[in-house]
């Protein structure tokens, strides 16, 4: 009997202690106990029940359930528990926005109405939040109150600024990484072949993106029929929902080829049992394009003959120049992708390729006068024959002058002697010359000059750094500053002082380089030279008796 008495007062002191432990403003668990017609009664393990409007509840609850609520207070005058529900759920509302904050996690909100610069968002429980314009979609805004009503997820990029509350959203970020998900989930479990489900969104010239669920698929305009498809409109029709197979998936680029036609019968399987590369077609001309021409070699197989596969020697800026959509032609195989539908044509192919016999036609060293086509800053284009020009470089006009402006000396359409260097059929590439129909006068002159050997010719130009002077055969050549003068001790420019433009002189080569252009030539060696020889001349004078030495020389030479 003692014993209970002693549990008794334990349990009273634990129950006591608990009801201590509550605190007015704290979030607690409660159960409902009772559903009235305006209250519901929910018991917080306190002495008294709290009861709770029944509007406060949507739906209304069932007897039992737990919910949490904000203890008000323990008592009021009349002894009552006043508990609160709406304060429990905006308390858990923060937390849940400060989590989504922190988590980066979505959140619920209803676009209200426009306001400056944006959106407002009633997130519920009296709170609203702000979404800029600019971060309310993937794509601009055109029509804003479209917006008003929407119901949707944003993404918290803020929640306070200087202490206050300032909730800032984005749905558009939102958008963009749902879209992610989605596209990368799509990527790891697609599979060629597969069947997907998409919207028509939009069209282009080359056939129409499909939505696939926040992202786009392309239907290429020649992935909607085996045969040729002229509009995509055709086909399809925006906003349709129409079913696909996956045909190409570009992982690195994240970008999805989906097929209408794949559904059907396909004319390409039975390909290689009538068609072979370099095999010889007859076809029809479907479609013209800037790239090239479209042609159809059997129903449901249509081929490209790129533009640059029109002519050997021609140089053709648009099919219309030869063609026209209904024309037959015959065209050559050069390649195929089964896989991806594709036949590549040639129309020149089918005639001799000119440029096969080119070298034989224009062997290099031969001479040919022909008229000047085309002028640019590097030289001139010569017209061979129809479609095949030749380049003349301005480095190839003359061996002695630098042309920096091919135009100074040559007139378009005036015709031109000029000479075979080089034929490159590969290149399709011949270069032509002019000096080359003369003598180099650079090898002329390494000829008639050797190193060591004296030349004449007129100083053209002083500069600070050299004497330049012209020779024979208009060459240029140069007398450096250190070369002008034999005494050492003499300043150079005082040295390069006694010589002016016009003056005809006299000096030794020092180098001839034909393949550099250069020549390079010395006053100091010429007066060494000079030295040298009237020396020899007295020392090797049979008919001087005396004795004349090396020391007489130098002062008769000082003396002079």
């Amino acid at each position: 009997m003692a014993e209970n008495e002693n549990k008794q007062e334990e349990l009273q002191e634990q129950y006591l202690k608990s009801l201590d432990e509550l605190e007015e403003g704290q979030l607690v668990d409660g159960r409902v106990v009772e559903v009235g017609a305006e209250n519901v009664f929910i018991d917080v393990g306190y002495k008294s029940e709290g009861k709770i409007p029944l509007t406060e509840f949507s739906p209304p609850p069932a007897i039992g359930d737990m919910v949490q609520v904000v203890l008000m207070k323990k008592e009021n005058r009349a002894g009552e528990l006043i508990v609160s529900k709406q304060k429990a759920d905006e308390k858990l509302f923060w937390k849940k926005l400060r989590a989504c904050f922190q988590d980066h996690l979505p959140i619920e909100g209803k676009v209200t109405k426009i306001i400056k610069g944006g959106f407002e968002v009633d997130l519920g429980f009296g709170i609203t939040a702000f979404n800029p314009i600019s971060k309310m979609d993937v794509h601009r805004v055109e029509e804003p109150e479209k917006y008003i009503g929407l119901q949707s997820s944003f993404l918290v990029e803020r929640i306070y600024n200087e202490n206050r509350i300032n909730i800032i959203l984005s749905r558009r970020n939102f958008l963009e990484e749902e879209t992610t998900r989605k596209r990368e989930a799509f990527f790891a479990n697609a599979q060629i072949g597969d069947e997907v489900e998409g919207t028509v969104k939009s069209f282009t010239s080359f056939g129409a993106f499909v939505d696939l669920g926040g992202f786009d698929g392309l239907l290429h305009i020649n992935d909607m029929s085996w045969g040729h498809v002229t509009r995509p409109k055709d086909f399809v029709k925006k906003g349709q929902v129409i079913r696909l197979k996956v045909i190409r998936l570009d992982t690195e680029n994240r970008k999805i080829n989906l097929s209408l036609k794949h559904f059907e019968e396909d004319p390409w399987v039975h390909f290689e049992e009538k068609f072979s590369v370099d095999d010889i077609v007859k076809g029809k001309v479907t479609k013209l394009a800037d790239f090239g021409a479209f042609i159809e070699i059997a129903e449901g197989i249509e081929g490209l003959a790129h533009i640059s596969e029109f002519s050997w020697v021609k140089r053709i800026k648009h099919p219309k120049e030869v063609l026209k959509v209904g024309d037959e032609v015959e065209a050559k195989i050069l390649g195929y992708d089964l896989q991806g539908g594709r036949i590549s044509l040639g129309l020149k192919q089918v005639n001799p390729n000119p440029w096969d016999e080119i070298a034989d036609k224009y062997p290099k060293g031969m001479r040919l006068t022909r008229p000047i086509k085309k002028i640019t800053n590097a030289g001139a284009f010569i017209e061979l024959e129809e479609g095949i020009d030749g380049f003349l470089h301005s480095d190839e006009l003359s061996w002695t002058k630098k042309i920096k402006n091919p135009g100074s000396v040559l007139k378009e359409g005036e015709e031109i002697e000029v000479i075979v260097l080089d034929v490159n059929p590969d290149e399709r590439n011949i270069r032509l010359g002019v000096k080359q129909l003369s003598e180099d006068p650079w090898l002329s002159l390494r000829k008639a000059f050797p190193e060591k050997s004296s030349i004449e010719g007129e100083i053209t130009n002083i500069t600070e750094f050299g004497i330049f002077v012209r020779v024979q055969g208009g060459i240029e050549g140069l007398i450096g500053k250190a070369n002008v003068s034999d005494h050492s001790g003499d300043d150079p420019d005082e040295a390069l002082k006694k010589y002016s433009v016009g003056d005809t002189i006299q000096a030794v080569v020092l180098e001839i380089n034909p393949s550099r252009q250069k020549l390079s030539l010395s006053l100091r060696e010429f007066q060494k030279k000079q030295q040298r020889e009237e020396l020899r001349k007295y020392i090797h004078d049979e008919d001087n008796e005396s004795t004349f030495t090396l020391g007489d020389f130098l002062k008769d030479r000082d003396n002079a």
